[in-house]
C-alpha cells in the first residue's frame, strides 16, 4: 500500500491521515481497504483507545476519486468502501475526526458516524449524489435527516450544495469551529483526554447511545449500496460522469 492512507498510533490513539493532497485527498478503493484496515487493526488492539480521521489544514477529502470509482465500482458488499462504511458504522471505541476544507461526498458522510467532530473554518460539506445521478451512501439517508431534520436534510440531499462550518455547527454535525491550522491538533487534545479515560466506560456509553439502530444503519447502508448500484449503471450516471470528465455542464433535460 503506498502512502496515500497513513495510520500512526501514539499514546492510546490512533490517527488516520487521508494524504494524497495531490488530488485532493480524494479516495480511491485501495485507500478504503487501507482504512478498514486500520480500523480492524484499532479495534483489535487493546492499547488503542481512540481513532482520529483527519486530512490537510486546506482540504479534508473531495470524494471519490472518479476515474478510479468507474474502474472499480463497488460490485458487491465485500468492495472495499462498503468494508470501510461497515467497519465505520459499528466501531465500538471513540472516533474523533478534523476537517478542514472541502468535505465531499463520503467526505461529509462518514463524519455522521464519529462521535466529535472539530472543522476549520473554512470546511465545506457538500453530498452532489443526485447532481451525479446517484443516491446518498453510508446510511446517510437515515442519519443526515436525523441530525439535520428533514428539510435541511432534503436541501443538502437532493440540491447538493455545500454548507458551510458555521452551519454544520448549528445543526450539530460538528462541535467546535476552529481555525483550519488549529482543528488537527485540537482534536488530539480531544482524543488524548478520551484515551485517559477507562475504555470499558467510552464503549458501554457509546454502544448504549447507538444500540437502538446500528442494524437500522447496516440495513440502509445495505439498500443504499443496492440502489446506488443500479443507478450507476442507468442512463443519468453516465452522462454525469462523462460530463465530469469531459469538464463540461451533464445534460439530465432528456432522463
Amino acid at each position: 500500500m503506498s502512502n496515500e492512507i497513513l495510520s500512526h498510533t501514539e499514546r492510546g490513539v490512533t490517527t488516520v491521515t487521508l494524504n494524497r493532497l495531490d488530488r485532493k485527498n480524494s479516495i480511491t478503493a485501495a485507500m478504503y481497504g487501507a482504512m478498514a484496515d486500520a480500523l480492524a487493526a484499532a479495534q483489535a488492539d487493546e492499547a488503542v483507545r481512540v481513532v482520529v480521521f483527519q486530512g490537510h489544514e486546506t482540504v479534508f477529502s473531495a470524494g471519490n476519486d472518479i476515474g478510479d470509482f468507474l474502474n472499480n465500482p463497488p460490485a458487491t458488499m465485500g468492495s472495499p468502501v462498503f468494508r470501510f462504511l461497515r467497519a465505520l458504522a459499528t466501531f465500538p471505541k471513540p472516533l474523533v475526526a478534523a476537517v478542514c476544507g472541502p468535505a465531499v461526498g463520503v467526505g461529509t458522510t462518514m463524519l455522521f458516524h464519529c462521535d466529535l467532530v472539530y472543522a476549520g473554518d473554512n470546511a465545506a460539506f457538500s453530498t452532489p449524489f443526485v447532481n451525479l445521478g446517484l443516491c446518498p451512501e453510508a446510511a446517510s439517508s437515515l442519519l443526515v435527516p436525523q441530525m439535520l431534520g428533514y428539510h435541511r436534510a432534503a436541501e443538502a440531499l437532493l440540491l447538493g450544495e455545500p454548507f458551510m462550518a458555521e452551519a454544520a455547527l448549528e445543526v450539530g454535525l460538528v462541535n467546535r469551529v476552529l481555525p483550519p491550522t488549529e482543528a488537527n491538533a485540537y482534536a488530539q487534545t480531544v482524543a488524548q483526554k478520551l484515551a485517559h479515560k477507562p475504555l470499558g466506560s467510552l464503549m458501554a456509553t457509546k454502544r448504549l447511545m447507538k444500540q437502538g439502530q446500528q442494524q437500522r444503519v447496516l440495513d440502509q447502508i445495505v439498500a443504499e449500496g443496492e440502489t446506488f448500484g443500479q443507478l450507476l449503471a442507468a442512463p443519468a450516471a453516465k452522462e454525469a460522469f462523462g460530463a465530469f470528465m469531459e469538464k463540461r455542464k451533464p445534460d439530465f433535460s432528456k432522463l
